[in-house]
């Protein structure tokens, strides 16, 4: 491996890191920031100014935001309604019927279906670190899922967190399959821009007019929750998202997001008071395991069979 792949791999990784941070935190914001704002209401504003706010700092930085017409704009049409809109309101819907901490475990299998779609669909090998770190997130999944399935059936919570997961997989390998030959940070502007489009329609279509809430009267905890949301949550993340699978395979990427689950429920238990029991606690540790299993630097370990 050269020199200069090392170097490109590595920042891929720490992108990874701070990615996790920052989708990390954003689950308890986004659950207190539905506390004052509709869910319809919330994914508009948040998928709209994160929009903006993509589109912006990309003129500021000098950054070719246009996307040439033909197949790079359909693909990037679909992308963004399984990437951004599925999954975005989906997610919402989960976490108003499920626990913050278990919605974003079970979001988190994204990285299984993932890594198999990838197999299947780009023939990306799956060596013995991948392997483990597939099988490690699978344990800790089910270890999370057990005492759920107990009453024969899974909560609805769960089960929309579950399909916002499948959502984001097809989402992040189609747009590995489609090659869209344009700016990172413009295919997230774009992708973002159709999700609010969706979700401003699903807006209309059941709550009407909009009638945002008077700000005034809304306590400051949901003004720094959706201030967060936007910013870091929407906008920062997936710029960093795009380009971390434009730099690595969509299945290192995927795994590497086991990582946001970790941070997600820590920040439930200490900003939103949630206690997780012991199978919450075996899941985080087999997930973190695969995390950093994909984590380590390729020469780790010596050479690595494919598969």
């Amino acid at each position: 491996m050269s020199a200069d792949h090392s170097a490109h791999a590595g920042k891929a990784r720490a992108l990874l890191l701070l990615l996790g941070v920052v989708w990390g935190l954003n689950w308890p914001a986004v659950k207190v920031a539905l506390s004052g704002v509709s869910p319809w209401g919330l994914r508009s504003l948040g998928l709209g100014a994160a929009a903006c706010t993509v589109f912006a700092l990309g003129w500021a930085r000098g950054r070719r935001m246009g996307v040439r017409a033909g197949r790079d704009r359909w693909h990037i049409a679909v992308a963004g309604v399984l990437n951004i809109a599925a999954f975005n309101i989906l997610l919402t819907f989960a976490q108003l019927n499920a626990a913050t901490s278990r919605v974003a475990i079970i979001t988190y299998s994204m990285p299984l279906w993932a890594t198999l779609f990838a197999r299947v669909a780009l023939g990306e090998r799956l060596d013995r670190i991948r392997i483990a770190g597939l099988l490690l997130g699978a344990c800790g999944l089910a270890v999370l899922l057990a005492p759920l399935a107990q009453g024969g059936a899974l909560p609805r919570g769960i089960l929309l967190a579950l399909g916002a997961a499948l959502m984001w997989a097809a989402g992040t390998i189609y747009t590995k399959w489609a090659r869209i030959s344009a700016e990172p940070m413009a295919v997230a502007a774009w992708q973002l821009l159709i999700g609010a489009l969706v979700a401003l329609t699903g807006l209309l279509s059941f709550e009407g007019m909009p009638h945002w809430p008077d700000w005034s009267a809304v306590h400051h905890e949901v003004w720094v929750a959706v201030g967060y949301h936007i910013v870091f949550g929407m906008a920062l993340g997936y710029v960093l998202w795009f380009n971390i699978i434009s730099r690595l395979p969509a299945g290192v990427a995927s795994l590497g997001t086991l990582l946001v689950p970790v941070v997600g429920v820590a920040g439930a238990v200490l900003l939103l008071g949630e206690r997780p029991g012991l199978s919450d606690l075996g899941g985080f540790f087999l997930i973190f395991c695969a995390a950093l299993c994909v984590l380590l630097p390729t020469g780790i370990g010596g050479r690595r069979k494919a598969v």
